[in-house]
């Protein structure tokens, strides 16, 4: 039964695959199809169908569609005010040409400190087309560095919450693991950012362009530089407030709870949109119901991909309640691995199956914590690390970074696979080697 339940979750995937590429169906429509198809060949109740799909697109779409829709405008007006022709002109001049995916890089490891990957690249978003339009480099070149930069931060370095759930369920020290894993996450982003960015673009050469935020290249007024950074930078200002906020002892009760608020990502967000909106608009000029216009064009698209995303969602419960995630345990803690092993191939399955690296990296956790209880000399803080290096491996189908990927930077299916899933991939096992390193040391 456990083999049979492999076997269909793989052609489940592969369904979703043969239906976007082969039958050129809609990416909603296939992934739909498959998580019926999967349902049904895994035995899974007929009554709890219905019930465990809309409850995996509830979960997935109830995080993310008011990011997803609020970052498209705020990266909708930072492309057609030319604040982002702004700030790439600010990049391309400081550092040139040739170090752009090193500043990239650097960009995205520090925006993604404070937030989400979903919310990460939504802010980065028009700048790396606009220094695509600017500079005419390969888009690879500049979207997979920063990429890197969030992934790596959002999968192992606290205070995101995978890392932060592991941390309280393995009870390893806060401090240490985010000193840890900052030393692995710099290298690791550095070879699946850079490094392969210049290896693979010359491999890769996307057919499409990225349309659903388009740049205008031909402004004859742009905002200034500090305004333009302003706008970028406040969700991530606003976020590091809500991060730090419950640190500072000195501040009042209602203080804390107010930067925790404006902290949130959406409330963040939509501080950012009316901020955008005031010096990104109305002070260049623009009326009420020109941004009303430009809102509406850049939520349109938006339609289209929280359906995808929510379609993943609801394909990633289906495999974790037809018991594939189940097996898939009961498999890897037979192995008889050491912890740090064990946690990373636990991990690693999971992720491939459900899709989800949070959920991967807290559920690994909560196998690999009872197996270590009578252990001794188990570092806690590096098993955090490789449970989180194992929860970014191979991103496909079920994955909504897959899906944002792909849409956003406008690649195909093969295209995305080649890249996004190879750099998380590398991501990874560099990170869980580099991991394994520090254990000699520490």
């Amino acid at each position: 039964m456990d083999v049979y339940l492999l076997l269909m979750a793989l052609l489940s995937i592969a369904l979703v695959i043969v239906g976007v590429t082969v039958f050129k169906w809609h990416a909603f429509i296939s992934l739909l199809f498959a998580s019926v198809f999967l349902a049904i060949v895994s035995g899974l109740s007929m009554d709890k169908i219905a019930t465990a799909y809309e409850t995996g697109v509830g979960g997935t779409l109830g995080h993310i569609i008011g990011i997803l829709a609020l970052g498209t405008i705020l990266g909708k007006m930072m492309a057609d005010s030319g604040a982002g022709i702004r700030v790439a002109n600010f990049f391309v001049n400081r550092f040139g040409e040739r170090f752009l995916p090193w500043a990239m890089l650097l960009s995205g490891l520090i925006i993604g400190l404070p937030v989400f990957f979903e919310v990460g690249i939504l802010i980065v978003l028009p700048l790396v087309i606009s220094i695509y339009k600017t500079s005419k480099k390969n888009l690879l070149l500049i979207a997979l560095p920063v990429i890197a930069g969030l992934s790596i931060v959002h999968g192992i370095v606290p205070p995101h919450p995978g890392a932060i759930a592991a941390i309280t369920i393995y009870k390893a020290n806060l401090g240490k693991v985010l000193l840890y894993s900052l030393i692995v996450a710099i290298p690791s982003a550095i070879i699946a950012g850079p490094l392969f960015a210049m290896w693979v673009k010359n491999h890769v050469i996307p057919e499409g362009e990225p349309n659903l935020i388009q740049v205008d290249e031909n402004q004859s007024k742009l905002p200034g530089t500090g305004t333009s950074f302003f706008v970028i930078l406040l969700p991530v200002i606003l976020l590091i407030f809500s991060a730090v906020a419950p640190y500072l002892k000195f501040l009042p009760a209602g203080f804390e709870k107010f930067f925790v608020f404006i902290g949130s990502p959406v409330i963040a967000l939509l501080i950012s949109v009316f901020a955008a909106y005031f010096f990104l608009g109305y002070r260049q000029g623009r009326k009420g119901a020109d941004l009303k216009k430009l809102t509406d064009e850049c939520l349109l698209p938006v339609g289209s991909i929280a359906l995808i995303i929510g379609a993943g969602g609801g394909f990633k419960e289906i495999l974790i309640e037809s018991g594939v995630g189940d097996v898939i345990a009961h498999f890897s803690t037979s192995m008889h691995l050491s912890p740090l092993v064990l946690a990373f191939v636990v991990a690693g399955l999971i992720r491939i199956a459900t899709g989800s690296a949070t959920v991967a990296l807290t559920t690994a956790a909560g196998i690999v914590s009872p197996i270590i209880q009578h252990m001794t000399g188990v570092n806690l803080e590096l098993l955090v690390i490789t449970t989180g290096a194992g929860s970014l491996m191979f991103s496909h189908v079920n994955d909504a970074g897959f899906w944002m990927v792909k849409e956003y930077l406008g690649l195909t299916m093969k295209e995305t696979f080649k890249t996004w899933t190879v750099l998380e991939t590398i991501l990874s096992f560099v990170a869980f080697a580099g991991a394994m390193i520090l254990n000699i040391f520490v």
